[in-house]
């Protein structure tokens, strides 16, 4: 007879609050005991706690003879906090057993984690193997959300689902990556309190450990759970004068262009530290609380990724992705939450339309300035009229207004589709007569969604992309969605597909870019916007949202608030940036942009071999 995951769920909640046996620490079980698999880590075989020194104290805070409540990790990437987390929960099966519960920041994300790190830490070391039941397809005691070991239990939970986070009482909880989950869970509220909420009952035993890379100023929830602690640094001695400092950045010391030659300078002495020094410096290196806290069961640490042991991630490396990161918003957030380990502080504030107004140029809409070396388009579908704008793209994401359009119509009706029809095949000029047409068009199906499918189904045009906007992503265009399914469930290989765009991020890099200036010699800068001889309106209506920061259940949030009536213009901008990132632009090469330059010479605007099989590489590549 089959046990029920009720049963399985209430005999970890008896069996947790027998008293722990004062044993191992976390790390030296870790040491004596865990097994690195292959399918999980680039260092396979026995854990080693001295490879990553800095985890020591972490892992030990969390130990059942440790009186230490709450453990905020708030760190770079390529550290190894993951895998002392896995630590911990081995640790608990083997020696403290009770009901423990790790949360992923969505389902997909948990179900990944445990096919790649759990089950094999459970099945490759020895001392787990025997106790977590083997997997079977209807064991409810193994399964994708539930694993029961004697003694206890771990249910494994995705922050985006409501129903793993309710109800049973949990004594041990590992919360990972905790930036990236929603703000609020399926209506019910923040899931690092619904899930905090389950530990109340073993107050007086529970463990919590919090961990995630920042992500913004605005919205992060490890900035505020490491600030509240009493914000630990790992300090190391300077091999020269022996001061102990904590590794920071700007610190880190290179010719520009030549990364391979970067050194630490000491804040103390000032002499180069070769990389060469680092095991021997994180070996002697200790954590020094910087803050007073009047909750003496939390601890607090930050760890950026200068301190990845020898082999992982280098200084080089470091200094390399600085510089690529340079001109490009989303590349340099990127760098100071995973490199630093710090929030980003978001300087795309809404500039002033007047400021904008005031540096338009002097060119007429319809028109193609040089510089520009091909074309996308945004369209936003209202209820009595088609919106779009035109954009013009050359290098360094430096972009062109080209003309904004109102098609004045019921979107229902195919006249009104007809004259975007007109637009998306219209040939547009430059000076010197070459020809441009529009390469890529972004039609949002926000609204009329059924009737904008049907015209880019019916259109048979590669051009045209439908697109839905999303309030979060990781890329400006994810992965298509395909809508046209078979009966069996199916999709049709050619079928209609729409595309996710992450307009918060788009919209981030824009406001960014407007507020940017020529230099002194008239140069234009990385991501530079251009601008015909618009009216006013359409200013207005590009700078027509600011970022703002609400509280959300208790959580903060950060949302795009209209502050004029349209906003039209600035959807559309979106839209033809999405498009051209869907065009290839964000991943051209100096080869790539030179083919462009190439075709210009025809003048008969044949679509261009070459380019057609860049672009289609580069997609290939890319999916």
């Amino acid at each position: 007879m089959s046990i029920t995951a009720e049963e399985v769920i209430y005999k970890g909640f008896i069996k947790g609050f027998k008293p722990d046996p004062i044993n191992l620490s976390v790390s030296q079980w870790a040491d004596e005991f865990r097994l690195l698999s292959s399918k999980a880590s680039s260092e396979p075989g026995k854990w080693r706690t001295d490879r990553t020194p800095y985890l020591r104290e972490i892992l030990d805070s969390l130990s059942s003879n440790n009186s230490i409540e709450q453990v905020v990790f708030m760190k770079g990437a390529q550290l190894g906090a993951t895998e002392a987390g896995n630590n911990w929960l081995g640790y608990i099966v083997d020696l403290v057993p009770g009901p423990a519960m790790m949360v992923q920041p969505t389902v997909d994300m948990l179900k990944r984690l445990t096919k790649q790190r759990l089950d094999p830490m459970f099945s490759e070391t020895p001392t787990l193997a025997n106790k977590v039941m083997e997997k079977k397809s209807r064991d409810s005691q193994n399964t994708l959300f539930l694993k029961e070991f004697p003694g206890g239990l771990l249910l494994l939970a995705g922050a985006n689902s409501p129903t793993g986070l309710r109800s049973a009482p949990i004594r041990y909880l590992f919360l990972d990556e905790i930036d990236g989950y929603p703000a609020d869970c399926g209506g019910e509220g923040s899931p690092i309190k619904l899930a905090e909420a389950r530990t109340r009952t073993f107050k007086r035993n529970r463990k919590i450990f919090l961990v995630s890379t920042p992500t913004e100023e605005r919205t992060s929830q490890i900035e505020p759970a490491f600030l509240s602690g009493d914000q630990r640094y790992f300090f190391v001695p300077c091999p020269h004068c022996n001061e102990y400092q904590k590794l920071v950045f700007d610190n880190l010391r290179w010719e520009k262009n030549n990364p391979d030659k970067v050194f630490y300078s000491c804040c103390k002495c000032g002499e180069a530290i070769n990389e060469g020094s680092k095991n021997t410096m994180l070996a002697a290196g200790k954590w020094i609380p910087t803050a007073e806290t009047k909750n003496k069961k939390l601890r607090s640490y930050h760890l950026n990724s200068l301190y990845s042991p020898l082999g992982w991630y280098s200084w080089s490396d470091i200094a390399r992705d600085w510089e690529e990161a340079q001109g490009n918003v989303l590349k340099l957030k990127g760098f100071v939450n995973t490199v630093l380990g710090e929030t980003w502080k978001d300087k795309g504030e809404s500039p002033e339309w007047e400021f904008l107004y005031r540096r338009k140029e002097d060119y007429q809409p319809g028109t193609i300035p040089d510089g520009v070396l091909f074309l996308t388009a945004g369209v936003d579908v209202q209820k009595d009229r088609i919106e779009l704008e035109i954009v013009g793209w050359s290098k360094n994401l430096v972009s062109y207004s080209i003309d904004y359009v109102s098609i004045i119509g019921d979107p229902t009706l195919a006249e009104t589709w007809d004259k975007l029809d007109a637009i998306k095949d219209k040939i547009y000029l430059n000076k010197k007569n070459k020809k441009f047409q529009i390469e890529k068009m972004a039609i949002d199906t926000g609204f009329n969604t059924q009737i904008v499918y049907n015209y880019i189904r019916n259109s048979r045009d590669s051009r045209l992309m439908a697109i839905k906007g999303m309030n979060s992503g990781a890329l400006m265009v994810g992965q298509p969605k395909y809508i046209d399914v078979k009966n069996d469930g199916k999709t049709y290989r050619r079928g209609l597909a729409f595309y996710p765009v992450a307009v918060s991020l788009i919209k981030e890099e824009l406001y960014s870019f407007l507020n940017l200036e020529k230099s002194v010699d008239g140069t234009t800068p990385r991501g530079y916007c251009h601008f015909p001889e618009y009216e006013a309106e359409y200013f207005k209506m590009l700078t027509a949202e600011q970022k703002k920061t609400i509280s959300k259940r208790g959580v903060n949030v950060a949302v795009w608030e209209k502050i004029r009536n349209r906003n039209e213009a600035l959807d559309c901008r979106v839209y033809a940036r999405a498009a051209a990132y869907q065009f290839g632009i964000d991943r051209f090469t100096d080869e790539d942009w030179k083919t462009f330059e190439s075709r210009l010479k025809d003048q008969e605007l044949k679509k261009d071999i070459e380019v057609k099989k860049t672009i289609k590489r580069r997609k290939s590549d890319f999916w």
